[in-house]
């Protein structure tokens, strides 16, 4: 669906910005450390429980919980996003921000004081919907408070902000649980939100909800909808994860899982990005497809080097450094190259260096190389998601409007998350179906091959050649008018 006449946006950053200008120059530089410091809190505890997490599960007794640990708080980020997509274009970022930093707050106390494994990983949930939210909020104060020139700069320091904590965060976790108690890794970081959160407050203060009609938008039942819809792909998602724990009809358990999941993600995405529409919903679609693939790999890349190849935990680790700094770099690059790097171009060659990078681990465990030929790899494909990542969340702002950043925010965050969560649920089923055979590792990366290939297909896509309405779940939608009537010129998208 496309508008019939232009949707004006508006925004509270200033109409006009200095070349000298960046996001570290005033008026950004409290929003900007502040935003980064968010999301690298939110990096460094995801991170930071994979290396505790043997530890808790021993301790607990809880490894029937194990997988949950992780694949909850995927699934109630999604509720998370959703809510706070519905609440920013209704009432703009501000009381999202502040509600997701609470629960995010409180899930990390719960985590952090549990006793059994149970009460881990209800913690777990709620850091998760928190988490989620905050993500979400976060990406609609970054488009009502920076100028789109200074889009590409903020999201790659959103994805340092991500990389760096891979390449601390495990160590740092090991230290602290060593020295004092795996609880101090979630209830160390509690100290450090609150602050992070006090130096975006100014910026705040500025902002102004959406117009009049995209409050009553939200306001109607089936935008509300949404939130029973977000809860069923969660359930949906957290289903998955335990079908592997009834031999008889898991199979077919995981099978009506996914197809459940699809059904209840299509109202909470631009109508089209299941069958790939060219324009936001291409972006969107992108998104997830390289997320489940690369982090369905990445996962199992360390256990490869630990079974196969006879890596110390540690030691196997610290070889994705390599893609960690890949990953910043790349995304410091694009970020200073502007609309000298074609958002269409850099799409295509990040997709290109994933699948390139998968497909050699794969080779790598068919027909055991040297452990270095993997290893190496993974650097490109570092720099494959440090191109894309940025370049993605700039594509999806430029083809929003303040009425709708919050649906199409939510949407892009919600295909990560559901297509990270969905790779690693059928990754685990894979693996524990060919441990017997011998052919664990090689079916994981197989899996992760094809998906990267419909992404390589998918990413000419992203680029619409017309008119681009971006259509949400019904006409009258926030989604519904999520961009100008013109597509937006490089100078707008970069």
């Amino acid at each position: 669906m496309t508008t019939d006449q232009a949707v004006p946006v508006q925004s509270s950053a200033p109409p006009t910005v200095n070349a000298s200008t960046g996001i570290y120059h005033r008026p950004y530089l409290l929003v900007t450390v502040g935003a980064c410091a968010l999301v690298f809190l939110a990096a460094f505890e995801s991170l930071a429980v994979t290396t505790i997490m043997p530890v808790v599960s021993r301790e607990l007794e809880g490894a029937s919980l194990y997988a949950l640990a992780f694949a909850g708080p995927l699934a109630t980020g999604v509720i998370g996003m959703v809510a706070a997509g519905n609440w920013s274009d209704r009432r703009g970022p501000v009381g999202p921000l502040y509600t997701s930093v609470v629960m995010f707050v409180l899930g990390l106390l719960i985590a952090g004081t549990a006793g059994t494994m149970g009460i881990l990983v209800l913690g777990r949930l709620v850091q998760g919907l928190g988490g989620g939210a905050m993500t979400v909020a976060l990406y609609v104060v970054v488009a009502r408070v920076y100028p789109p020139v200074l889009h590409p700069k903020i999201f790659a320091g959103f994805a340092a902000a991500w990389v760096i904590p891979s390449l601390i965060g495990p160590f740092a976790a090991g230290i602290v649980a060593q020295a004092t108690s795996w609880h101090w890794v979630f209830l160390g970081v509690v100290g450090l939100v609150v602050p992070a959160l006090l130096m975006i407050v100014p910026a705040l203060r500025g902002l102004h909800g959406p117009s009049e009609a995209a409050q009553e938008a939200t306001q109607k039942p089936w935008a509300y909808g949404r939130l029973a819809w977000a809860g069923l792909a969660a359930v949906a998602v957290l289903g998955m994860n335990l079908a592997s724990g009834v031999p008889a009809v898991g199979g077919g358990l995981a099978v009506a899982a996914v197809v459940i999941a699809l059904i209840a993600v299509r109202p909470l995405v631009p109508r089209g990005t299941l069958t790939a529409r060219a324009g936001l919903p291409s972006v969107i679609l992108s998104r997830g497809l390289i997320s489940a693939a690369f982090f369905g790999a990445e996962v199992y890349l360390p256990y490869l080097l630990v079974e196969r190849y006879g890596f110390s935990p540690t030691f196997a680790g610290l070889t994705l450094t390599g893609g960690a700094l890949a990953w910043a770099g790349a995304s410091a690059v694009q970020g200073r190259l502007g609309r000298r790097l074609e958002n269409q171009v850099a799409v295509r060659i990040g997709s290109l260096l994933v699948l390139g990078a998968v497909a050699m681990a794969l080779v790598t465990t068919v027909l055991s190389w040297p452990a270095a030929v993997a290893i190496i790899s993974w650097i490109f494909a570092g720099a494959g998601m440090g191109l894309m990542y940025p370049r993605l969340s700039v594509m999806t702002l430029a083809l929003s409007t303040p009425d709708n950043e919050g649906f199409n925010s939510s949407a892009m965050s919600i295909s990560d998350s559901l297509g990270g969560a969905l790779a690693l649920a059928t990754t685990g089923i894979i693996f524990t179906a060919l441990t017997t055979a011998g052919a664990s590792f090689a079916g994981v990366f197989a899996l992760t091959v094809v998906i990267a290939v419909a992404a390589v297909f998918i990413a000419p896509r992203v680029q619409a050649r017309s008119v681009q309405g971006v259509q949400g779940p019904k006409a009258g939608a926030p989604g519904v008018q999520a961009s100008t009537a013109e597509v937006p010129s490089r100078d707008q998208a970069s």
